[in-house]
């Protein structure tokens, strides 16, 4: 089992930005225009702060093959510095369309004003919420997660093979011997002990 980890997703949000192209420029080709109605596996929770690690977070996911929403990556006209009903409605809409949420754990977390509301409207709408921790260093990111305060209610994301795989899998847990594959946790099923 490991967590993500800063330096990787680092990595992954630069190899996505060649000298010659901006970061806008990678994202207006990698987005297509959205409906209200357009569905993601994930949204991401996240503080507007750590803007390159969800970059190459966003990227690692929809490389595993998932749809997830960033706000400022597809609602870019929303207003990330002050709580308004217009961005509240955007929100609710996208988290309803999302059939789960990460709420990504980093230095800044804390002092964003939306990701404790929009864990709260998740959790409360369908209990598909998880923790998604981003480890500071590639050494720490082997080790299990245990959240601080009402974060350590919530189950966590891990990724790792399945025995004789080749590609990451996304885990869900709650322990590092109870756990399910995420596809089936959006399916409905619970972390089980395997311990």
């Amino acid at each position: 089992m490991a967590l993500f980890n800063e330096y990787d997703l680092r990595t992954r949000a630069e190899r996505s930005t060649p000298i010659q192209k901006s970061a806008s420029t990678i994202l207006n080709e990698k987005v297509e225009s959205l409906s209200s109605s357009d569905q993601f596996d994930i949204f991401l929770s996240h503080s507007f702060s750590d803007q390159k690690l969800i970059l190459g977070l966003w990227l690692s996911l929809e490389d595993m093959g998932y749809k997830v929403y960033v706000d400022w990556i597809h609602d870019r006209s929303l207003s990330r510095d002050s709580v308004t009903k217009e961005t509240a409605r955007v929100l609710r809409q996208r988290m309803i369309n999302s059939k789960s949420l990460f709420f990504a754990t980093t230095s800044n977390s804390s002092q964003s004003k939306w990701m404790p509301w929009e864990l709260g409207f998740k959790d409360g709408h369908n209990r598909r919420s998880a923790i998604f921790p981003v480890a500071q260093s590639q050494t720490s990111a082997t080790n299990s997660y245990a959240g601080q305060e009402y974060l350590g209610i919530y189950p966590y994301v891990s990724k790792d093979r399945i025995q004789g795989g080749a590609v990451d899998k996304l885990w869900i847990r709650t322990s590092s011997t109870c756990y399910v594959l995420f596809d089936r946790w959006l399916s409905g099923e619970d972390p089980i002990e395997r311990g």
